[in-house]
């Protein structure tokens, strides 16, 4: 049996950055969100986010690769939100993903850094978002991925 015990915070912004993701509507996808994670073994520990990307923090089950653990909540929230009456202006996911890995001792940090996502916004917009938190995960920021 594998073990593993290793955070994943994972961000998943709207094509062209559309801020087509109704905060009205949100509880409905977070909880599809929910259910996928928790089909594929994995536990949820907190989703949130904004008009134009939502926030992941979760747990991966050791027989899935993360790529294709990413896809397929891609592609089930994409064709679902297509089809929902909540989310008319959703045309889809952009082509990438972040994910970055923490330690399960930063996850209550973790947990209230995106419960607090509209506030943080208040100061902070997604890019710059985005890029600090490459720059804070030792990466360099490719360009490509933030127009």
């Amino acid at each position: 049996m594998s073990y593993t015990q290793i955070l994943y915070h994972i961000v998943l912004r709207t094509q062209r950055n559309e801020s087509s993701i109704s905060q009205e509507n949100v509880p409905s996808l977070y909880k599809y969100v929910w259910g996928i994670i928790k089909n594929k073994k994995g536990t949820l520990y907190r989703i949130n986010g904004m008009e134009d990307h939502i926030h992941i923090l979760c747990d991966l089950h050791p027989s899935f690769a993360l790529a294709d653990f990413v896809k397929s909540i891609k592609v089930a929230t994409s064709l679902w939100m297509k089809q929902s009456p909540y989310f008319p202006d959703f045309c889809g996911w952009e082509e990438g993903y972040a994910a970055f890995t923490y330690s399960y001792k930063e996850k209550e940090t973790l947990i209230n850094y995106i419960k607090n996502q509209q506030i943080h916004h208040q100061e902070e917009d997604t890019v710059s978002e985005l890029k600090r938190l490459w720059i804070e995960n030792g990466m360099e920021p490719d360009m490509r991925y933030f127009t």
